[in-house]
């Protein structure tokens, strides 16, 4: 398993770093950015119809954002133990 480096290459669109996902690290996920399986994400949608890396780079404010605080992020925040719009 790799070990746990900063890389700002491994910070997914909604701001959650993959780069100390259990998955990204044992390399059974490419990661939320070179993951072409992820195109059911909304919010990697937006960043990149956009042209943003993450959604730091929005003039909006995460937690008024419709796509970014819907149902299943809020899940993901929970299933991750996150609080998603600090890491924004």
């Amino acid at each position: 398993m790799k070990s746990i480096t900063a890389d700002r290459n491994n910070i997914a669109s909604c701001g959650l770093y993959c780069g100390a996902c259990r998955k990204f690290l044992s390399e059974k996920c490419p990661g939320c950015k070179n993951n072409e399986k992820a195109s059911w994400c909304k919010i990697r949608q937006c960043c990149i119809s956009k042209g943003y890396r993450t959604c730091a780079e929005c003039e909006r404010d995460v937690r008024e954002c419709k796509i970014y605080s819907n149902f299943i992020s809020k899940v993901f925040a929970l299933l991750f133990n996150s609080d998603r719009p600090a890491c924004i």
